[in-house]
C-alpha cells in the first residue's frame, strides 16, 4: 500500500511539474528594437569627413541598455542588413586587416543582437568577407530567399526562433532579389535569389506548422516602394517587395523594411483582413524601430492575444555609451590613424557638383583612372554622391571615400558603337529636360513639398563618357539628344564597330538599366560581354594611382558639351541656384 501511494504521488508530482513548466504566463511585455542600413556607422565619428556626429551604434547602445534595465530579459534586438559597407572602419576590417576578428561581428556580439539579415551591400563585399563575418557572429544571419545553387536549401539561415519569458517569436529574413542586377556573379557565386512573396509564403507555412510561434516578424532588406524604377505589384522578383509581402502573405504581425533608407510607419491590412505593422527606420544609426508587444493569455483559446504599438525613435538625444567606447577604443584609434594617412596631393580643388552640367575635373580624374586601368577606348561614370568636394593640398585615405563612395570593381566590357550611343541616350533621358526655350530647366527637376527643388531621377544614373567627343542637344526629343562626333584622339567612331568600355561592376551587371534599356542587352549578353574584371575595387585603384603620381593635377576635359549654348547657359545658372543655392 505504501509503495502504491508513493508511486501515485510520484506520478502526480511529475505531471504537476510538467504542466506547471508549460503553463503560459498570463501577461508578457516585450520590446523589440531594430536597426537597419547602419553602413558602418559604429562610432559617433565620421571617418570620411573626420568630424564628430551624434548618430552611431554607440549612441543606440545607450538606448538599448536603458531599455534593458527597464524591461530585463524582455528586449529583442534585431538588425536589417547593409552593415559591412559605408564607413572606412568596415572597409579596413573587410580588406586591410583580415586576420583580426571583424569589428562588425565584435560590436554586434557585444550589443547582444538576436538576429540580423543580409543586405545587398553586405554581399558586395564578397564571399571572403561575409562568410568570415558570418562565422564570427553569435546570432543567425538571415536570408531565406538566397538559395544554394542547384538545391532548395538557403545559403543563410531562413528564420530564427527567439524565446522571451515564455513567448515564442519567429523572425523570417529576406534580402532584395535585385542583387544579380547590380553585382558581379563572383560576389554571390553559388547562390540564386528567389522571389520574396513566394519565399515568404513557403516559409510561413513551415514556421506555423513546425514552430507555432506567438509572434511572427518579417525582417526584409528590401524597400517599401514596389513601383521604384517602374515595376508594379505584379512584377516578379520585385526588388522592393516588402509591402507586397506584408499585404499578400498572411501571418505576419510585424514587417520591418530596409534598403531604401526611408522613415516609415504604417498599419496596413493583409489579405486576411488582419492588421500588420510596417516600419522602416532610415539608415546610418539615426533611428531605430521600437515595437512594444503586450501578450495576454486567453485560456479559452489557449493562445495569446496581442496588443502592438510602435514608433520610429530618433537617437539624437542619446549620448554614446562610455562602456562601448572604452571597449572598442583601440579599434577607434586604429581607424583614425588609417584615414589620416597622407597618400598624395591635389594641385587644385575638385567638386562633383559641376558633373551635372558638363565636364568636371572631379569626374574626369576618375575617368582617366578607369580608362588606363581598364585598357579601354571609352569610360562611363556617374556621380556616386550628390556632392563631394576635395580641397587642394594633401590627400588622405579618408578623401578616397569622397572620391569613390562604393566598393565597385572595374569592368571592361565590349560594346558596339550603336550600343554606346544607346547607353548615353538612356542616361541623358534620365538627366536632361527637353527644353523649348532658354527659360526651361536644363535638368529634370521636381519641386518638393517644402518648396525646394530636387533631381527627378537618381544622380548615380547620370553617366557621362570619356574617350569620345559628343554633343547633347537638349531641344531634341528623348532618344535623339546625343550626337557622337568621334574619339577624342581624332580617330573615327563607327556605329557598327566594337569597342572596349570601362565602367563599374554595378553598371556592368545591369544596374540602372543603361545596358538593358539603353544598349538593349539581355542579362546573359551582359555576362558574355565582360572582357576583364579587376581583383580590387575602384577606390583601391584610385589610391594606388595617387600614391604613384604623388602630385595629381586634375584637369577638366572638353569632350562633351550641351547645346544650344544660350539654353545651356541660362539653364545651368538657374538650376545651379535651385540645387546648390549658388550661380
Amino acid at each position: 500500500m505504501r509503495q502504491l501511494l508513493y508511486f501515485t504521488f510520484l506520478i502526480g508530482f511529475v505531471f504537476c511539474s510538467t504542466a506547471c513548466s508549460e503553463k503560459k504566463l498570463s501577461h508578457i511585455n516585450l520590446k523589440i528594437i531594430q536597426t537597419t542600413d547602419v553602413h558602418g556607422t559604429i562610432f559617433p565619428y565620421d571617418f570620411i569627413t573626420q568630424k564628430e556626429v551624434s548618430n552611431s551604434l554607440a549612441n543606440i547602445y545607450s538606448f538599448v541598455k536603458e531599455t534593458r534595465v527597464e524591461n530585463p530579459d524582455a528586449v529583442i534586438l534585431l538588425d536589417n542588413g547593409d552593415y559591412l559597407q559605408g564607413q572606412p572602419i568596415v572597409y579596413y576590417y573587410n580588406f586591410e586587416d583580415t586576420t583580426s576578428p571583424h569589428i562588425g561581428a565584435r560590436v554586434f556580439n557585444y550589443m547582444n543582437y538576436d538576429a540580423t539579415t543580409v543586405g545587398n551591400h553586405d554581399i558586395e563585399t564578397g564571399h571572403a568577407v561575409y562568410d568570415r563575418y558570418r562565422k564570427q557572429l553569435n546570432m543567425p544571419y538571415l536570408a531565406a530567399n538566397a538559395i544554394i545553387k542547384g538545391t532548395d536549401k538557403p545559403y543563410f539561415e531562413p528564420y530564427t526562433i527567439i524565446n522571451r519569458q515564455g513567448a515564442k517569436v519567429a523572425v523570417l529574413g529576406l534580402v532584395t532579389p535585385g542583387i544579380p542586377k547590380w553585382l558581379p556573379e563572383k560576389l554571390w557565386q553559388g547562390m540564386v535569389f528567389e522571389d520574396m512573396v513566394e519565399t515568404a509564403n513557403k516559409w510561413m507555412k513551415i514556421i506555423k506548422e513546425k514552430e507555432k510561434p506567438d509572434l511572427i516578424i518579417g525582417m526584409f532588406h528590401s524597400g517599401i516602394d514596389y513601383t521604384y524604377e517602374n515595376p508594379d505589384g505584379e512584377t516578379y522578383m520585385n526588388e522592393n517587395a516588402t509591402r507586397l509581402v506584408a499585404e499578400q502573405v498572411s501571418g505576419f504581425d510585424i514587417v520591418l523594411a530596409g534598403h531604401d533608407h526611408q522613415k516609415y510607419f504604417e498599419k496596413l491590412v493583409n489579405i486576411d483582413g488582419d492588421t500588420v505593422i510596417l516600419l522602416d527606420a532610415m539608415s546610418h544609426s539615426r533611428a531605430v524601430s521600437l515595437i512594444n508587444v503586450d501578450f495576454v493569455f486567453d485560456k479559452t483559446t489557449d493562445t495569446y492575444k496581442k496588443q502592438i504599438s510602435a514608433e520610429i525613435k530618433p537617437i539624437v538625444d542619446y549620448k554614446a555609451d562610455e562602456d562601448f567606447m572604452n571597449q572598442f577604443s583601440s579599434e577607434y584609434q586604429t581607424i583614425k590613424d588609417y584615414v589620416g594617412r597622407q597618400i598624395g596631393e591635389f594641385s587644385k580643388d575638385v567638386d562633383s557638383k559641376w558633373a551635372y552640367f558638363g565636364n568636371s575635373s572631379f569626374m574626369d580624374f576618375i575617368h582617366e583612372v578607369q580608362m588606363q586601368e581598364g585598357n579601354a577606348d571609352v569610360s562611363f561614370l556617374a556621380p556616386l554622391d550628390f556632392q563631394s568636394k576635395i580641397k587642394k593640398g594633401p590627400i588622405y585615405v579618408s578623401d578616397l571615400f569622397k572620391l569613390y563612395k562604393y566598393e565597385n570593381l572595374l569592368y571592361t566590357i565590349s560594346l558596339t558603337g550603336n550600343e554606346i550611343d544607346g547607353f548615353l541616350e538612356y542616361s541623358t533621358s534620365l538627366w536632361f529636360n527637353t527644353m523649348t526655350n532658354n527659360q526651361d530647366n536644363l535638368l529634370k527637376l521636381k519641386k518638393m513639398d517644402n518648396g525646394n527643388y530636387a533631381l527627378e531621377n537618381k544622380y548615380y544614373n547620370f553617366s557621362s563618357a570619356s574617350g569620345i567627343d559628343y554633343l547633347i542637344d537638349v531641344t531634341k526629343p528623348v532618344g535623339e539628344k546625343v550626337k557622337i562626333l568621334g574619339f577624342s584622339n581624332r580617330n573615327p567612331f563607327y556605329k557598327d564597330s566594337t569597342y572596349l568600355v570601362a565602367l563599374n561592376s554595378y553598371r556592368g551587371a545591369g544596374g540602372g538599366g543603361h545596358l538593358a534599356i539603353g544598349s538593349g542587352l539581355t542579362s546573359k549578353e551582359m555576362q558574355e560581354r565582360l572582357v576583364e574584371s579587376t581583383a580590387h575595387d575602384i577606390r583601391f585603384l584610385i589610391m594606388k594611382w595617387i600614391e604613384e603620381k604623388k602630385v595629381v593635377h586634375p584637369k577638366q576635359n572638353s569632350n562633351w558639351r550641351i547645346i544650344p549654348e544660350d539654353y545651356y547657359e541660362f539653364g545651368k545658372r538657374r538650376d545651379m541656384k535651385l540645387l546648390f543655392g549658388e550661380e
